[in-house]
């Protein structure tokens, strides 16, 4: 990676205001998903199967599958800016909603519905992000701009999550601490949104665009974004390769929580937290390090080679540490998927930033972004059905890994073309 790169697209005084809009902004995600995995998941008052937990997977992922490409239109319709500013406020007040649900105990439809709607902004917050930065910083600079930006968001992501584990357990768990930690991440929310206030309005885009609003234009938009990412093969492989990554991340996903729930912590909801956390803090580990070395492989080997050797470590990895189902054993492969899906992203990321005009990134940004959600919802499904309640699973283990090995195998072979810096 080359230091002057580093200096050219943190120089960006544009791009930092971009960038702490994200990092607060995440860090605060960490924080309202550590409340909610402590309330749903890890509650003894609320226990549930495989089956159960890969349900509310799809409750909360699936119905934005299907709103997600039209909400994309509208971030090449809309200024940027003021979707980071009234979308990080709207989700702030739903937050506090969700808070007071969990005051009532409440953990039914409203709920789910409520949490829906916050992650769903969540989405379109996140696209609208990866589209506007192209406006912050240089063509010649995004692979590490992509390196820096999303990454230390998912590490902010990563460091929030942690911490929202480590105050539940200070405020003495259970539904109260969980309501105190939401009515925090409402607040941190408000804040990020209003950070957006220190760019220019028309700063992030979209450009040369003009507001239309027919439900004609949203469907023309949609098929217009489809087709521009499909003509555009080596950016299409990058972001599928992507989808394919959150497949396998879905499946350890839940069976690492089953193993630490039922097998590692049983009957010890608070212990079950810190392990979680700890588990987390190791992806967010190798996210970081996926970061640090991207910029300099993808110059030296370039990003379809650097990825395709990270997913093939990746699922030997990842496989041995769901199979062995110790602590180390899941802190490493943790940190091992967790560095191939920050590689598999800077790539996608910059694939799409470079090969397509701005006039259509948006819409790419949220059908990627929906590739991502299906993936993520269709791997937990395909374990669950036949996970056991221990999450100690041979077949879901290497089946995993396997999986992580062959999709770099075949797209070791790919003819997509390779992105320099």
């Amino acid at each position: 990676m080359k230091t002057a790169e580093w200096r050219v697209v943190l120089g960006s005084k544009r791009f930092r205001e971009l960038l702490a809009v994200r990092l607060v902004g995440q860090f605060c995600d960490g924080l309202f998903q550590a409340s909610l995995s402590s309330f749903i998941l890890f509650s003894p008052e609320r226990q549930s199967d495989a089956l159960g937990i890969a349900l509310a997977f799809a409750l909360i992922y699936i119905p934005y599958t299907f709103v997600g490409p039209f909400v994309g239109v509208f971030l090449d319709r809309w200024r940027r800016r003021q979707v980071l500013l009234y979308g990080n406020i709207i989700r702030g007040l739903i937050v506090v909603y969700i808070a007071w649900l969990t005051s009532n105990g409440s953990s039914g439809i409203a709920l789910a519905v409520a949490v829906l709607i916050a992650l769903g902004i969540n989405r379109f917050v996140l696209a609208g992000l990866s589209a506007s930065l192209p406006h912050t910083v240089d063509k010649r600079v995004l692979v590490t701009a992509n390196a820096y930006s999303p990454t230390a968001g998912t590490i902010f992501a990563a460091i929030g999550g942690v911490f929202g584990f480590a105050l539940l357990q200070t405020l003495g768990g259970g539904d109260s601490a969980s309501t105190t930690l939401l009515i925090a991440c409402a607040m941190i929310f408000a804040a990020s949104g209003l950070l957006a206030l220190r760019m220019p309005k028309n700063l992030l885009g979209p450009d040369d665009s003009e507001p239309r609003d027919t439900i004609g234009s949203v469907v023309r938009g949609l098929i217009d974004g489809s087709n521009a990412l499909t003509s555009h093969k080596p950016a299409f492989r990058a972001v599928t390769v992507t989808a394919l990554h959150r497949v396998a991340l879905g499946a350890a996903t839940l069976t690492g929580i089953m193993i630490i729930r039922n097998t590692l912590s049983p009957d010890n909801a608070t212990q079950a937290v810190s392990l979680t956390g700890l588990v987390l803090a190791a992806a967010g580990f190798g996210a970081l390090i996926g970061a640090i070395c991207s910029p300099r492989m993808v110059r030296r080997i370039g990003a379809v080679k650097w990825t395709s050797i990270v997913f093939i470590g990746a699922g030997i990895v990842t496989g041995l540490g769901l199979a062995i189902h110790s602590l180390t054993a899941l802190m490493i492969g943790g940190a091992a998927i967790g560095m191939a899906g920050q590689v598999a992203k800077i790539c996608a990321d910059t694939a799409v930033q470079s090969d397509l005009t701005d006039e259509y990134r948006g819409r790419v940004f949220t059908l990627y972004d929906i590739a991502v959600n299906l993936g993520l919802t269709a791997g937990v499904a395909i374990v669950a059905l036949t996970l056991p309640a221990s999450g100690v699973s041979i077949v879901a283990a290497i089946g995993t890994g396997v999986f992580l090995v062959v999709v770099g195998l075949i797209y070791s072979r790919s003819k997509a073309q390779l992105i320099r810096q």
